[in-house]
């Protein structure tokens, strides 16, 4: 195997404020955009021509990446006019595959953080002679994701949208979003129409009698999709809880790009990234947090569990507990953000406007 497919294209609507200027593989996670951690773990797994699948603000991906090359990487890029789904897409860009007909391609989504054996997922595919294999992972909640019964062998028996009721949790196995297929499985997809395939491709493979086989692979896996995870990935990934060999740093507690400025008192703890040209004063204390390239964070704020956009700031002694703070945005001194708040890119919050708890 040494071709892939990565889905990037999706809005990223549930990351918003962070994709209202940046798509979401390119989000910075532990220092770098998240995609590079994935074309790194791809290119150490043996794969050299990436095929991008880009639409939501496609123009951002190849001035950064180029051509590959210094990934050890060849990429193309290929860009939706209209949306055309997962499945869509992969069918999308099947004209620049130069794979035999019955080789592996190796597919994957841009918003998926996993420490996957994508060797062990290929191994699986050929020796089960599947048409299409599967990621599969295990949740204690399978209620939000697809589930994805198999046999004795792995060899998968159903697919199983979002179950509700108890009566349909028949497995804790899910869909983890990547796959192999057999290069010509690849051409049976409809062209220039949106495909689901998780919904429409899979399905309908499996009703024809096709070969689809699991591999279940529980090491870490977590879904970016919400601020909140997010965040929790970038700092995995500082403390080591996730592989990737992208991470431009030791594995530790923290994380301080080259030409951030940190306090010599404030305190870093929790997996926690300083971006480039971004600062952290006096006494501030950051924890399991992503403060990105130019943000000023000021003395004695304390932040835990949020994400801190590029040039924002973040005022004096001012308190955020799981809160995303919009590229550019100013949040005033002596506020108190909690729970799930997004502060609005360019946004303006003054001084002890907003707290959960007495100003006393």
């Amino acid at each position: 195997m040494t071709e892939a497919i990565l889905l990037v294209g999706g809005k990223g609507t549930r990351l918003r404020p962070l994709t209202v200027h940046t798509p979401k593989p390119m989000v910075p996670a532990a220092g770098v955009p998240f995609l590079t951690h994935q074309l790194a773990r791809a290119r150490a797994a043996g794969v050299e021509h990436i095929v991008l699948a880009t639409s939501y603000l496609a123009e951002v991906f190849e001035p950064y990446f180029g051509d590959g090359s210094a990934l050890g990487l060849h990429i193309e890029y290929v860009t939706e006019t209209e949306p055309l789904g997962t499945g869509g897409a992969i069918r999308n860009v099947a004209s620049r595959l130069t794979s035999a007909p019955d080789d592996p391609v190796l597919i994957f989504n841009g918003d998926i953080l996993t420490g996957l054996d994508i060797r062990a997922l290929v191994t699986t595919h050929e020796d089960s002679g599947a048409d299409v294999s599967l990621h599969l992972t295990k949740v204690d909640d399978p209620r939000a994701y697809g589930l994805v019964p198999t046999d004795g062998t792995g060899r998968v028996q159903a697919f199983l949208e979002k179950p509700q009721t108890p009566e349909e949790i028949v497995t804790d196995q899910i869909n983890a979003g990547a796959y192999v297929f057999r290069r010509s499985v690849i051409d049976t997809i409809p062209a220039g129409r949106p495909v689901s395939v998780e919904r429409e491709t899979f399905p309908d493979l499996l009703a024809s009698g096709a070969h689809l086989q699991g591999m279940v692979d529980s090491t870490y896996w977590l879904d970016l999709g919400t601020p909140q995870a997010f965040v929790r990935g970038s700092a995995d990934l500082v403390l080591g809880r996730a592989p990737s060999p992208a991470v431009p740093g030791r594995c530790g507690d923290s994380l301080v790009l080259p030409t951030a400025t940190v306090a010599p008192d404030a305190k870093l703890t929790g997996g926690t990234v300083v971006g480039d040209d971004a600062v952290v004063g006096e006494g501030a204390r950051v924890d399991g947090s992503t403060v990105l390239a130019g943000a000023v964070i000021e003395p004695n704020a304390v932040i835990t569990d949020s994400l801190i956009g590029a040039g924002a700031r973040v005022g004096a002694r001012t308190v955020l507990a799981g809160a995303v703070i919009g590229d550019g945005a100013d949040v005033g001194a002596d506020n108190e953000l909690r729970d799930g708040v997004r502060v609005w890119c360019g946004a303006r919050l003054p001084a002890g406007a907003v707290r959960f708890s007495s100003d006393q």
